[in-house]
Parts: structure tokens; C-alpha cells; sequence
């Protein structure tokens, strides 16, 4: 067995050296939004600091007989980046740069030298044509127009759902932002490359390579450095009384180093650390060192912020005022937890007697000792409330973990000052950043499944005027089913409506039943009845209300979006009035031009009507679709709403078009304008770029 090993740059890795192929027998692409953005933030946050190459971990592979290199390790790295570089085609402008992006996706090939055109990687068999078709030949209109129904695997659905989310992250960013950031992914992001030509000696690498056993965490190392420095008399007993401290976390070391990490932001207003250990260390510890006061971090530092982080992990169990753990329950909501340093910091100075060991801070502790209690319970208060607003906000418009530390790493500082809380930094909210959660809450930019659930919660619980109690699975499902069936109450709607509605909060209901149980649930009673079943369902009144509605209409959808929108603004306080009149211009300038107002391009499914209004297609414009190998030509012709066939039948898009008359194929690429012989796919760009 023969093993090699090299450091390479992407730029290097998808190439002609490689042909990547996942084998059969491995697990199929698994990998959610939540691990797309985390790797585009990662990226981008070593893109702006831009002090080194990025390394991406390692890459795994067998070199079989046929030239192949066989993924043991890496598929969902080399799926993902792929996803990437083909947003950042679409979006490219520039033809040599796009050629550039093209060919890390395939292999151009070359008649002189014998060389196929062929893709970078191929998928396993049953997701191979669909990743081919849609992502490497680059047609993300057509990935962008499927529904749920259209699509086989679960793997294809996470391939949908991570383009749209990276094609949204990177759509927000300026031409020449975007630009620094592919040259700094192609140039200094890095692999480390394994290969042998022996399967069973790769996996022997893996296991290897990939074995936990007992590592230091941080809490192991800074441990190691702080008791070193106390007096062998106090030594064991504080090695001990770190231990003691630090034992609620277990050995959860992503908790752990999350914690470190929150520290080394409070200490130094650092919002990222480079390098966990190296920076605590610089920033924070070595400073005690120096001037003796080990015992002192131990006391003053470690225990308090440790136990508020404990409280922060179960504040119902805690002691403090019902109003402070209604707040910080709250923040459990959130996809994100960057909020948790100003939380830290706040709740250490705000709780008394925390570095005394006989405190009691929690209902079950079983300790004997006074009660920890708040001494400015009532800013205590107006921190966190203002901490939920901001942190709702920046959520809502998908800021980066960079921008959010960044804030929460201001907001501390301005809090060290003892600043007027109206005067800090950190805690206001531009007019544009209202703008733009307005937008989103108003459904013209895409929000994820998990925002949708946090805006449903805040609704019910503003309208309720207090605190729920979350069942232990909370959903947020829509009440249009995603196939609307003919005969349905739904099939009777305008054509476009349901495709309008569909990713609209108001579309949305918090439910205690999973998405799963309305599969294949198409009257609206029957889904109507799912919903509000459950006692735990009923106790969002937003959900209760549904609970007597026989029929359900546009009319009825659009109040219940104002209504929604109305309490979640309240909730976050997004000033209404610059809402307003952004809103009054908007349509102002749609009424002049015919366009559709919208702040930024996303992955939104485009809708007929849409284009229509914006001048790029008109009622009675015919495509065709030539079959020459079957002989066949069809024709459909674009309505105010849809498209029609030759037959009569109505399609609320492109796909659905498709899907009927070639039955698996589904592109856009195939409809061709007769008058001008432009592609459909092109147009539904065109339109993208005018958002």
C-alpha cells in the first residue's frame, strides 16, 4: 500500500489531477443550511481578516484502476464547495472569470488530446443526473422553480436547500466583494489530500485520523496554566475547585470552547479568535499570571461567568425574577448564539454573591445558603430586552457571525463604560436595517425554516402578551399543502396565488405535529384539524384561530400576514413610520415601471405574473421545446399568471410544464422563445437580477 500526502489549495484540487467519484457504498449528501452557512461564514470571516490560508481539513481518497479517486473522506466538503462555485458562476458577470468558475465545475475536455468533457465529481448513481444537471452544468433556475414533489432523494432536497441558502448569502455581497471572495476561496483555502491506492488501508487512515480517545479540551489547557502559578499549598485545593466549576459542562467541548471563546470577546472586544488557546491565553490569562492573581480568575472570573452560563443553559431552573427567565428562555429560540456574551456579562453584574461557593442559584441545587439575588433587576430587564430585539433583527437579515460577534463585542464595551442604555452603540437599528427586516417579514426575501418558527413564536407570544410554553416539538407548517391536487379547495385560488403564498409567513402556523404528518394531506379541514389537534397547539393563538375556520382564502392569508407582521414589529419595535413610506415609494415606483420592488436578489421561486409585470415576457408569447430524437415539438404559451399548453391545460410554472410532457426533466434550458429562440432559464435570470 502506497499512501501520499499533500497540502493543495482548491485550485489545485478541482482539476484534471483529480476525477472525484463517491462510491456506492457511501452515506448519501447530508449536509443542511445550518453547515452551509457556517462554512460560507468561515470563509468569509478568514476572507476579511485575510492573515493566512484557510485550511478545510483533509481529504481521504482511493486511486482506483480506472483513474478515479474514490471520496472515503470529504464528500460533503467537495458537494458543498461545488454548490458554491456554481452560485458564484450564476452570479458572475465577468466571461474569463466565469470560464474560471466553470472549469472547476467540469472538465472542458479537448477533441486534439482525447480528453472528455466530464464533471469534477460525480454523486452516487441515484443522485448523479440531478447534481449534474442542476448544479454542475449550472442551470439554477431550474433548481430554484422545483418543489418538494419534483425531487427524489432526500439528498437532492439538501442540494436544493444549500444552493438556495449559498446563492442567498452571496447574492447580498457587492460585485467586488464577492469577487475577493472567490479569489480568496479558490486561492487560500486548503487541503490536506490522503491518498493511497489500497480501500481498506484508506479507511484504517480515517479511523485514524478521525479518533476522538481523550483529548485536552481548553478547559484542560487554561486549567493547567492558571493552578501552575498558585502556591503548592492552594494548589490541589483550587485544581479541584476548577473542576467543581467547570463540571456542569461535562464534556461537552463545543459548549466549552464556546464558553472560552464568549470570555476572550468580554475581556478584549475580539469578536473571533484565530486560535482558541493561543488568543485566551495572550489575551486573557496571562495578564493574572503575570501579576499573581490566579486565585483571583479562579474566584472572580471563571466561577461567576461559568455559573451564568449555566444559567443561560437552564434559566427556568434558576432563581432569578420570572420577567429574567421569560427573557432568557427566549433566547433558546434563536438559530444563533452570539447573543450569549452580552447575556454573560449582564448577568454577572447584575446578580450578587456569585464567586461565593454556598450561593444558591438554582431550584435543585440542594445546597444550604442564601438565594442569589438581582440588584438592578430593571436593567437587568432592558439589557435583555434590548438584546432580543437586536438579535432578532440580525437574524431576520441573515447577518454574518462576524457582524453579530462584532456587535455583541460593542454593546459589552459600552456596557463596561456604564453608558445610558439608549446611548449604546450596539443596541440601535438603523432605518435601512428596519427596511430590510421588513422586506423579509413581508416574504419578498427568502427566511429559513427555523426563522419561520422564531417569528411564529414571537407573534403568538406578543399577541398572548406573555410567555408560551413550548411543547417539545414546536413546527412551523404551512397551510397550503405543497401539491395541490385538481378538485382541491386550493386548485379553485387564481392561478400564481398559491405559489404567491407559499413562502409567506402568513402561510406559516406553529403546530406540535411534524411537517411529515401533512404529507399527502391536501383539503384544507383535514390539515386544519392536524394543526390545532393538540392542546399544545392551541395554546399559540395564532394556531387557535384557525380552529373555526371553514374556508380559507387569499383575503383571509393577507390579513393574517399584516397581522403577524403587525406583532413582530411591535415585538422588535422595527419603526413602522420609515417602514411605511419605504413601502408608499416602492409601490410608487412598481406603478411607473411595472416592477415588482424588491431590495436584493434570492433564490425565490419566480413567478409568472412577476416577469409579466416586469415587461420580461407578455401574455401570448410562445416557447417551444424541440425533441428532435423523438420527433416531437411542444408548444406553451405564457398567460398573465402561468402558461397553457396546446391541450388547454394550465402550468403555474415552468417546471410543471415540463415535468408533464418529458416526465424526470425538468429545466428550464429546454423552453425556447419562438420569436427570438432565448432560453426561458436566461429570462428567469435576467429577472433575478433586477430584484
Amino acid at each position: 500500500m502506497s499512501i501520499s500526502a499533500s497540502e493543495k489549495p482548491l485550485s489545485r484540487v478541482f482539476t484534471s489531477d483529480y476525477r472525484f467519484a463517491i462510491p456506492a457504498f457511501q452515506r448519501s449528501y447530508s449536509w443542511h443550511d445550518a453547515q452551509m452557512k457556517q462554512l460560507l461564514e468561515d470563509v468569509m470571516d478568514a476572507c476579511a481578516v485575510h492573515d493566512g490560508p484557510y485550511f478545510l481539513g483533509s481529504l481521504i481518497l482511493v486511486h482506483d484502476e480506472h483513474g478515479l479517486h474514490q471520496v472515503i473522506d470529504g464528500q460533503q466538503r467537495l458537494v458543498s464547495l461545488s454548490i458554491i462555485f456554481a452560485v458564484l458562476l450564476t452570479l458572475e458577470e465577468d466571461p474569463q472569470l466565469g470560464a474560471s468558475l466553470a472549469g472547476l465545475l467540469t472538465e472542458a475536455g479537448d477533441k486534439l488530446r482525447g480528453i472528455e468533457t466530464e464533471p469534477r465529481l460525480r454523486l452516487r448513481e441515484q443522485d448523479e443526473e440531478f447534481f449534474r444537471e442542476y448544479v454542475q452544468h449550472g442551470d439554477l433556475e431550474a433548481l430554484f422553480d422545483l418543489r418538494d414533489t419534483d425531487i427524489a432523494t432526500q439528498a437532492q432536497r439538501n442540494i436544493q436547500m444549500n444552493t438556495k441558502c449559498a446563492y442567498d448569502m452571496l447574492a447580498s455581497m457587492a460585485d467586488d466583494e464577492r469577487r475577493q471572495f472567490a479569489a480568496y476561496l479558490v486561492n487560500d483555502v486548503m487541503f490536506v489530500i490522503v491518498a493511497t491506492d489500497d480501500i481498506s488501508g484508506a479507511y484504517r487512515i480515517f479511523d485514524v485520523m478521525n479518533m476522538r480517545g481523550m483529548p485536552l479540551t481548553p478547559s484542560d489547557v487554561f486549567k493547567a496554566k492558571v493552578v501552575s502559578g498558585i502556591s503548592s499549598a492552594a494548589r490541589t485545593v483550587y485544581a479541584r475547585y476548577w473542576d467543581d466549576i467547570m463540571e456542569p459542562m461535562g464534556d461537552d467541548n463545543a459548549r466549552i470552547e464556546r464558553f472560552f471563546a464568549d470570555l476572550d470577546l468580554i475581556f478584549t472586544r475580539t469578536p473571533l479568535c484565530e486560535s482558541l488557546i493561543a488568543d485566551f491565553t495572550d489575551h486573557v490569562l496571562d495578564g493574572y499570571i503575570r501579576k499573581g492573581q490566579c486565585i483571583e480568575f479562579i474566584d472572580d472570573v471563571l466561577r461567576p461567568y461559568a455559573i451564568c452560563d449555566e444559567i443561560l443553559h437552564r434559566p427556568s431552573e434558576s432563581l432569578l425574577p420570572r420577567k429574567v427567565t421569560d427573557l432568557l428562555s427566549g433566547f433558546d429560540d434563536y438559530p444563533y448564539d452570539d447573543w450569549k456574551p452580552v447575556a454573560l456579562w449582564a448577568l454577572v453584574h447584575s446578580l450578587n454573591n456569585l464567586n461565593d461557593p454556598d450561593t444558591v442559584v438554582f431550584s435543585r441545587s440542594g445546597h444550604a445558603g442564601a438565594h442569589v439575588t438581582v440588584h438592578d433587576g430593571d436593567r437587568l430587564v432592558q439589557v435583555l430586552e434590548m438584546l432580543d430585539r437586536v438579535t432578532g433583527i440580525d437574524c431576520l437579515n441573515g447577518k454574518s457571525e462576524l457582524d453579530r460577534r462584532t456587535r455583541a463585542a460593542t454593546i459589552v464595551r459600552d456596557l463596561k463604560k456604564g453608558l445610558p442604555l439608549q446611548r449604546i452603540a450596539g443596541f440601535s437599528v438603523g432605518a435601512d436595517e428596519q427596511r430590510m427586516a421588513m422586506l423579509h417579514l413581508r416574504g419578498e426575501l427568502a427566511i429559513d425554516a427555523n426563522m419561520r418558527r422564531l417569528l411564529l413564536i414571537r407573534a403568538n407570544e406578543q399577541l398572548a402578551g406573555g410567555r408560551i410554553t413550548r411543547p417539545r416539538s414546536l413546527n412551523a407548517v404551512p397551510i397550503i399543502p405543497e401539491r395541490v391536487p385538481p378538485g382541491s379547495q386550493f386548485a379553485t385560488w387564481p392561478a400564481g396565488a398559491c405559489d404567491y403564498w407559499a413562502q409567506r409567513i402568513g402561510n406559516f402556523v406553529l403546530t406540535q405535529k411534524a411537517p411529515r404528518n401533512f404529507n399527502g394531506v391536501d383539503d384544507f379541514g383535514a390539515r386544519r384539524d392536524l394543526m390545532v389537534r393538540d392542546a399544545s397547539s392551541r395554546r399559540f393563538p395564532l394556531t387557535r384561530a384557525l380552529r373555526d375556520l371553514e374556508m380559507i382564502t387569499p383575503q383571509y392569508l393577507e390579513l393574517r400576514q399584516r397581522q403577524i407582521i403587525d406583532l413582530i414589529a411591535q415585538a422588535w419595535r422595527i419603526d413602522r413610520g420609515d417602514v411605511v413610506i419605504a413601502e408608499q415609494q416602492a409601490a410608487a415606483a412598481a406603478h411607473t415601471s411595472g416592477i415588482a420592488h424588491r431590495s436584493k436578489r434570492t433564490s425565490k421561486r419566480v413567478a409568472v405574473a412577476e416577469v409579466v409585470r416586469a415587461g420580461l415576457l407578455k401574455p401570448g408569447d410562445r416557447f417551444v421545446w424541440n425533441r428532435p430524437r423523438k420527433h416531437e415539438a411542444w408548444i406553451i404559451t405564457v398567460t398573465e399568471t402561468g402558461f397553457q399548453g396546446e391541450d388547454g391545460t394550465e402550468y403555474a410554472t415552468p417546471t410543471a410544464a415540463a415535468r408533464q410532457i418529458g416526465g424526470s426533466t425538468a429545466s428550464l434550458n429546454v423552453w425556447k422563445r419562438e420569436s427570438d429562440g432565448r432560453a426561458l432559464s436566461d429570462i428567469w435570470k435576467a429577472y433575478r437580477a433586477m430584484m
